[in-house]
């Protein structure tokens, strides 16, 4: 059942019930070695940094998939980041199971082993975290694999003067889990850490005291 909620004066929020809708949510690319050491790649968008130290990420999937079983036996897996030109063969690698098909052979692109761990990246992608499984945590019907980032690799193209990626450079793959659309990123807003301060400032707080004065009159005017 839906409910409408309205406290005075903020937007009118619909309760929509409890799913799996968030924003934002990436498009990653997950690459393994099978029991054959074949190289796979599946798409999923459950995952995240997890830790900072030491540096971690996490991914879930479901039992069912190939990937899960390759994780599980090789502890070793790739994130692999693609930019909005392979917004095709990401969602490629998101609908064909390793199982059945070989996903590098027909997408046309190519699996790099990796020299720190034991499973294969997407050379073409701008961007790649290489993981070690340390912690599989079962969740319900998915499983979190979090594994511990061994190292970076980013094209030089993509990098920034402080040779750092730059996201307008990579330009990921944003997933809308609701209505299962994929989308690119939007505009520079601001610097972290540093925009905030504002809240502070005597501006900020006169249009703050501002437009609670305005909200007070128009609820007495209700």
């Amino acid at each position: 059942m839906s409910a409408i909620t309205a406290i005075g004066g903020l937007n009118v929020k619909k309760s929509i019930g409890s799913r799996t809708i968030v924003f934002p949510t990436p498009t990653w690319v997950v690459g393994t070695y099978d029991h054959e050491g074949k190289p796979n790649a599946m798409t999923a968008a459950w995952g995240g940094i997890c830790c900072s130290k030491p540096p971690c990420v996490y991914v879930s999937l479901r039992k069912a998939t190939y990937t899960h079983g390759n994780i599980m036996r090789k502890r070793a897996f790739t994130i692999n980041v693609p930019s909005e030109k392979h917004v095709m063969e990401a969602d490629y690698f998101g609908i064909y199971s390793g199982k059945d098909v070989d996903k590098f052979s027909v997408s046309g692109l190519t699996p790099v082993q990796s020299s720190l761990v034991d499973a294969p990246y997407v050379g073409e992608f701008p961007l790649i975290l290489e993981c070690k499984v340390l912690h599989v945590i079962e969740i319900g019907l998915h499983t979190q694999f979090i594994g511990e980032i061994i190292d970076v690799k980013a094209d030089i193209s993509v990098l920034d003067a402080n040779e750092l990626p730059d996201i307008i450079k990579v330009k990921p793959i944003l997933f809308d889990t609701g209505n299962r659309r994929y989308f690119g990123i939007g505009s520079y807003l601001g610097k972290a850490f540093s925009a905030g301060k504002e809240v502070q400032s005597n501006q900020y707080q006169l249009k703050l005291l501002s437009r609670k004065t305005i909200q007070e009159v128009h609820l007495q005017g209700i």
